[in-house]
């Protein structure tokens, strides 16, 4: 099989007609107050059928693919009543989630929510299958990437399906981007443990929102934003990938793989190379 992330670049046509995207002011000074940007058109129904043809095949465990991942959880719960399907390195074996990184509709609106030019760092899946799905319980995403410095990532997150709180949409405390970061208290198992890690005055304006989208609709948020997702007890499934990228420049903090897989990046070095490519430069 080949390993497409040896190509910089959209191998398909699937994204040619993919408009940019141009923030109004008050969309930025809603993420900067906020921590979150949601609502984004970035999939077409064309498009998101695609996506879940192929996310069934990355699902399917005896698929012929397993040296290409970072990560493979076929259930990072390990509970049968709570499954959470969460893998990273799509990008690297199906030709729709390698081009969705150069998909100008995320790379313009990364781009200005970065303030700067755009590099991947990890794609990832979040499956929760009908009835007996999951939770990801609450969490800052920067606190699984200290290994690398300055704090200058951006997460987006694109629904697959319809989702809803019916069906465990993603949960966000607004706000909380300006909080210190928090010990890591788990992922997929307990959703209130984070209660433990808080100050009295977090736990007095921890309020959640619900994110509802549509299919093909993305959530930009902030690595210091908390967020979660409840569990899917609905008839449908909830399906949803994500690409997390950084701004250019952002280094190494570790003398060991930045991801299961790929060679090292010597701490203080600039973090580029064939698994973290530029996808929007300064133009």
């Amino acid at each position: 099989m080949t390993d497409l992330s040896q190509f910089h670049k959209p191998i398909t046509e699937l994204f040619a007609e993919n408009a940019a995207i141009t923030l109004t002011d008050a969309q930025l000074e809603s993420y900067r107050t906020n921590g979150y940007l949601s609502g984004i058109p970035m999939l077409t129904e064309r498009q998101v059928e695609i996506f879940c043809a192929d996310l069934a095949e990355l699902m399917n465990p005896n698929q012929n693919s397993v040296e290409l991942w970072h990560e493979y959880h076929t259930n990072e719960a390990q509970d049968p009543d709570k499954v959470l399907f969460h893998a990273l390195g799509a990008w690297r074996i199906k030709h729709s989630f390698h081009d969705v990184l150069w998909n100008a509709s995320f790379t313009t609106t990364a781009f200005q929510l970065l303030g700067g030019p755009v590099r991947f760092w990890h794609d990832q899946l979040f499956c929760k299958p009908a009835r007996h799905g999951g939770v990801v319980a609450w969490h800052q995403d920067y606190s699984y990437w200290t290994r690398t410095r300055p704090m200058r990532h951006l997460t987006c997150w694109i629904g697959l399906d319809d989702v809803n709180e019916e069906n465990g949409c993603l949960h966000y405390v607004p706000g909380s981007h300006g909080w210190k970061l928090l010990p890591i208290t788990g992922l997929a198992t307990n959703m209130q443990a984070i209660k433990n890690v808080l100050t009295p005055n977090q736990k007095a304006v921890f309020n959640p929102v619900a994110i509802p989208l549509k299919p093909g609709q993305a959530t930009f948020h902030h690595p210091h934003l908390v967020h979660g997702s409840f569990e899917n007890r609905s008839a449908r499934p909830r399906r949803a990938m994500v690409i997390n990228v950084f701004l250019d420049g952002v280094c190494s903090d570790s003398d060991e793989p930045l991801l299961a897989g790929v060679p090292a990046i010597p701490r203080g070095e600039p973090i580029a190379g064939r698994f973290f490519p530029l996808l929007r430069g300064t133009r």
